[in-house]
This record gives structure tokens, C-alpha cells and sequence, in this order.
């Protein structure tokens, strides 16, 4: 299989993304990817994809986990040193240690300041390289003592879906991917590209990095619990006064009741989730160019500029002004510019 790049926007600076490819790497979240960073997204108006992405190797051909396939024909890990983004997946045998120039390219690429990303057990291999020393990260519940056993200097988290630690962010596992790359679209173009990328994915638009690695869910009984319904009529009423006893007196349960099902297959509180969708709510309305700080609390649901202002900043790092300057209709229209590298932080 020969690995091509894909071509960035015509108007904006390439945002190069470099995926090492190693021995044995999980073919799923190299997919994970190239799907997000490297399809052209026409549904959104651009003449190619969102960013440039190129895969590299240290060998010529590459078999990928269980030997399902092999790549050839993909550029060398000289690569690496051209990323803005540098992303090392995730393999199976995480106890074999990496090669020491793909620990050194990871090293070389942090030292210049690019953003370094891992999914999965590529969690390992920054660890390895001595890049998370001191650091929050995420990897795999089901190798959490394994990687806290070979890395004690590394503050892992080991129930929640990613890690954003400002320059270096990890995700948990191979879905976890998805969560963490399009919550790197959304720190990048803003919300309303994000939720394009998940649609055409047919995947959630947002998961916070917080939420639990390990949803249990039980087999289901009748009647029907799922939440499905209620989240869809929650969304259309996000300007009302929403409280968890409405929720929970429109599902026909009581408040403790509620709070079990959303934790069991959202892995979240009802209040969580409300808040989140609110502030996506309010992400979206300063995209489209409501500049009244007021209205935008007022039919996000978030009622006071004030309290905009606080869940703005915790979500996005940016007060509501930045994210105006990077993500609204003059910042999305400026060209020749990628916006810079995420500093939001997930609690």
C-alpha cells in the first residue's frame, strides 16, 4: 500500500501532521488518522482537506499489527522533523521497547516547540522518550499498572478519555482517538468545523476528555432506557431553564434515577453533559458572529455574560474574545495563517 499526502486548503499555511507508523502499529488508529486530518472535507466549502498529513517509518516496508497488511513506499522518519503535529499510534506489544531514533524524533520534535500526540499505548513510546516526565497523561485502562510500574515520573490518568496537557495530549484508547482528534479540529477551526468532521463520521461531536474510559452497560431490560430521546429534545430547549429535576421529571424518573443512566451509558452527570452542550451551544453562536456577550449566554442557556466568560475559558482556554479573534467570522476568513496549537486543558 503506497502512502500519499493529503493537499491543504488553497489560501491556508499547510498544518503538516506526521503519523510514525512502526512495526505491529494498530492499522485502526492510523485510520483514525487520516480520516480525520487527511480527508478533503467538500461539505465544508475547501478545495482539500483541513490539514496535511504524511505517514512515516524507520523501514521501507512496514507490517502493520497481526500482519493484516503492509505499507510500503512510506517517507522515512526524517519526516517526523517537518511536523506541526506529530502523532504516534498505538501497539500491542507496548513492553518492547521503540527504536531509539523514533524516541529521538519524538524528543527532536518536542524541543521545537511541535505538538506531540499519542493514542492509545503510543502513550508508551512518549514516555520512553522522556517527554512526559512531570507530565498528565493517558493511556489504556487495561495497561495502566504497567505503564505507572515503567514510568512513576508520568501523572497518569487512567479513567478518562484523553489528556490535553497543553503541547502533549493523549488518548485513551483506539475510539478515544477519534475523541481526541476531533477535539484537536475543534481547538484548531472551532466548533462548527468539528461537529462537520463527527457528522460525516457519524460519530458524538464531543465526549469531554474527563468523561470514564470504561462505560458499564449492563444488558438491557424493557421498557427502552435509552437516553437518546431525552438528549434530543434537551438540545432544542438549551435556552430554558434546564435543571436535572426537569430532566428527570421529562425521562418519567426520579433525579437519582437519571443520574445512573447518564452515568452508565454517557459516562457522565446530566448536569455535566447539559453544561457541556451549553457551551457548545455558545461556541457556535460566537462563530457565526453574535457578538453580544448577553444574547449568547441568554440562548446557549448559560445565563450571564459572567458565567460565559468562566465556562468559556475552562472549556477552551480563550475568553470569549479570543475564541471571537480565532474562530469567528474574521479570524475564519483570514488565510495563509493555522491557527496556534491548543492550550485548553482537560480537568
Amino acid at each position: 500500500m503506497t502512502q500519499g499526502s493529503s493537499q491543504p486548503p488553497a489560501g491556508r499555511r499547510a498544518h503538516r501532521v506526521v503519523v510514525v507508523v512502526d512495526e505491529g502499529t494498530n492499522p485502526f488508529e492510523v485510520g483514525v488518522a487520516t480520516e480525520v486530518f487527511g480527508l478533503p472535507r467538500p461539505e465544508l466549502g475547501l478545495p482539500g482537506a483541513l490539514y496535511e498529513i504524511v505517514l512515516c517509518t524507520t523501514r521501507p516496508d512496514v507490517r502493520m499489527n497481526h500482519g493484516f497488511f503492509t505499507l510500503t513506499g512510506v517517507p522515512g522518519l526524517d519526516a517526523a522533523d517537518t511536523a506541526d503535529t506529530l502523532i504516534m499510534p498505538g501497539r500491542p506489544d507496548h513492553t518492547v521497547p521503540r527504536a531509539p531514533d523514533v524516541l529521538a524524533a519524538v524528543r527532536r520534535a518536542h524541543a521545537r516547540g511541535a505538538r506531540i500526540v499519542s493514542f492509545c499505548t503510543g502513550a508508551f513510546a512518549l514516555a520512553e522518550s522522556g517527554v512526559l516526565d512531570g507530565r498528565r497523561a493517558s493511556t489504556h485502562w487495561q495497561w495502566a499498572d504497567a505503564f505507572r510500574e515503567r514510568f512513576p515520573a508520568v501523572r497518569l490518568e487512567a479513567d478518562v478519555l484523553f489528556v490535553d496537557d497543553g503541547d502533549i495530549l493523549t488518548a485513551a484508547g483506539s475510539s478515544a482517538a477519534l475523541d481526541l482528534s476531533l477535539h484537536l479540529v475543534r481547538m484548531d477551526f472551532g466548533a462548527e468545523v468539528a461537529n462537520s468532521v463527527s457528522r460525516r463520521l457519524v460519530f458524538a461531536a464531543h465526549r469531554d476528555g474527563g468523561q470514564r474510559q470504561f462505560i458499564e452497560r449492563p444488558v438491557p431490560t424493557v421498557p427502552d432506557e435509552s437516553l437518546a430521546p431525552l438528549l434530543a429534545w434537551a438540545q432544542g430547549q438549551l435556552a430554558d431553564s434546564l435543571t436535572v429535576a426537569g430532566l428527570a421529571a421529562r425521562a418519567g424518573v426520579s433525579p437519582a434515577t437519571l443520574h445512573r443512566r447518564f452515568r452508565a451509558q454517557l459516562g457522565t452527570t446530566p448536569l455535566a453533559w447539559l453544561t457541556a452542550e451549553r457551551v457548545a451551544l455558545a461556541c457556535r453562536l460566537i462563530e457565526r458572529g453574535e457578538e453580544r456577550l448577553d444574547v449568547v449566554a441568554r440562548r446557549s442557556g448559560l445565563g450571564t455574560a459572567a458565567n460565559l466568560r468562566a465556562r468559556l475559558r475552562r472549556e477552551t482556554g480563550l475568553s470569549p474574545s479570543g475564541y471571537r479573534q480565532r474562530f469567528g467570522p474574521a479570524g475564519s476568513a483570514a488565510a495563509g495563517r493555522f491557527p496556534a496549537a491548543a492550550t485548553a486543558r482537560t480537568p
